[in-house]
């Protein structure tokens, strides 16, 4: 084919074999066809600014998570959604695979959020309180705070996606009204070391406990099945 002048680099014609290319930076054409390149895969973890929008578009022209990529080069897409006020964890992929599998799990994996509410919770309200939605509370250090007492405090928040909303409520009724929410886990990945705006680059083993968490929920789904089944066999 190269011999027979039907092998293009960048539009021009290659008849000399063991000419090199690269797929992922040169366009190669072969009998007219273009040959495609696998694409990279790649995972990040985005530390998303409050009032930004949690896709890579938006109708209403504010500004989206490509604001945070710029120079990127590869294109990617976030798995799941943060809420325009919140801030925090935002993960992207192009591995289309295992978005989808986070996605058919999403309400099953444990979200870490770092959350502002107006005055101050005792403990006996934390411990209430999150008997109450189906979360776990606790006081963190607070950041805003110095020698004097806060007006208003943090705590950590570990839950699934599916209670966010009935923690608002709640609270709300309370008189402890949310006033932040920052995102710091999710699963087996962390916010930590990134700073707002910024992204970074997950490295292989890290994606490897993302996978095995996926694993893991999947096969805890298949065994509850499989015990639904042999119930109503019984029955």
């Amino acid at each position: 084919m190269i011999l027979s002048g039907q092998v293009r680099v960048n539009g021009r014609v290659v008849t000399e074999l063991g000419t090199k290319a690269d797929a992922a930076t040169d366009r190669i054409e072969a009998a007219g066809r273009v040959v495609k390149g696998q694409e990279r895969r790649v995972y990040l973890v985005l530390n998303k600014p409050p009032e930004i929008v949690s896709a890579m578009a938006d109708p209403e022209g504010r500004k989206t998570l490509k604001n945070c990529l710029r120079g990127f080069p590869e294109r990617v897409y976030p798995v799941g959604n943060l809420e325009y006020t919140a801030s925090g964890l935002v993960f992207l992929t192009n591995d289309g695979d295992l978005a989808a599998e986070m996605l058919r799990h999403w309400g099953e994996l444990e979200q870490v959020y770092f959350v502002k509410v107006k005055g101050m919770l005792t403990l006996e309200e934390l411990e209430r309180l999150g008997k109450e939605i189906g979360v776990r509370m606790k006081t963190v250090r607070q950041p805003d705070a110095t020698r004097r007492r806060a007006a208003n405090y943090w705590y950590e928040v570990r839950m699934r996606d599916t209670r966010k909303e009935e923690m608002r409520n709640v609270l709300f009724r309370e008189g402890h009204p949310v006033e932040k929410m920052k995102r710091v886990g999710l699963g087996p990945l962390t916010v930590e070391g990134v700073a707002e705006g910024r992204y970074k680059i997950l490295r292989e083993g890290e994606v490897v406990e993302v996978r095995k968490r996926m694993k893991e929920r999947k096969e805890r789904k298949e065994r509850k099945e499989r015990g639904k089944e042999k119930t109503r066999e019984k029955i």
